[in-house]
């Protein structure tokens, strides 16, 4: 039993990684071809890539709660992180065009790298005070634009399924752009892909969707009381 799932994992990420490149390189030309919009190449993460890979780790996926957001506002969605497949989850799940808040290191990843950044996503280096404050006006400024963010704010995904302190950047960047928050509750991804390694296993990942909180009259030093008000929402949903 132990070898038929290396064998099957071992095929799932030949496929995962197959079809990742394929779908960047065909989003990259529809975005040159679309005069460098990037609307289409964003939803077709949404509707090619992420179901492409939840299907290939045979991964089912439950949203609860999409009533609660009217999604022709901005918004920032902050979520707890248990597995990268948290990213499939959420353009699935979310019906939007979506741009996440990375790590800087990612920018330098082939293929993922190239995508985030040609669609405007925001790389975030840690340490760097200064650039990370930059990084923070500009994800501000695609806020105040029209567009939506996602960001796992506690930096780095949970080993053990428990949710980590929540850190402040997303929610200076929504407080300065005076849009709403939304708390996401990601329940499942870490069993059915383990976030280290690449063990995956089907099951049933569950996407829950709390009330937005209003950020009207905070300021940025408000942003760690944010923080905390939204990670008691966070895991409150999860339990």
């Amino acid at each position: 039993m132990r070898l038929g799932w290396k064998a099957l994992n071992a095929l799932q990420l030949i496929y995962t990684i197959a079809w990742t490149a394929g779908c960047i390189v065909l989003a990259l030309i529809v975005k040159a071809a679309n005069g460098g919009r990037t609307h289409l190449p964003l939803r077709m993460a949404a509707r090619l890539w992420a179901p492409g890979l939840l299907h290939g780790a045979l991964a089912r996926l439950r949203v609860e709660g999409l009533e609660h957001v009217n999604f022709s506002r901005p918004h920032v969605f902050v979520a707890n992180h248990q597995s990268i497949i948290d990213i499939c989850a959420l353009f699935r799940a979310l019906p939007i065009p979506l741009r996440f808040v990375l790590k800087q290191e990612l920018r330098k990843v082939p293929f993922i790298g190239w995508y985030a950044a040609a669609m405007g996503m925001v790389f975030i280096e840690r340490g760097k005070a200064r650039d990370a404050s930059r990084n923070l006006r500009a994800a501000a400024h695609l806020l105040r634009e029209g567009a939506s963010l996602c960001a796992f704010p506690e930096g780095t995904r949970s080993r053990d399924g428990a949710l980590r302190p929540f850190k402040g950047g997303a929610f200076q960047a929504a407080i300065e752009a005076q849009v709403p928050v939304v708390p996401v509750a990601i329940e499942g991804s870490g069993a059915v892909l383990r976030p280290s390694g690449f063990q995956v296993r089907p099951g049933t990942i569950i996407v829950r969707i709390g009330e937005p909180i209003s950020t009207l009259g905070l300021q940025p030093h408000d942003r760690q009381k944010l923080a905390q008000q939204v990670h008691e929402v966070v895991n409150a949903m999860l339990h």
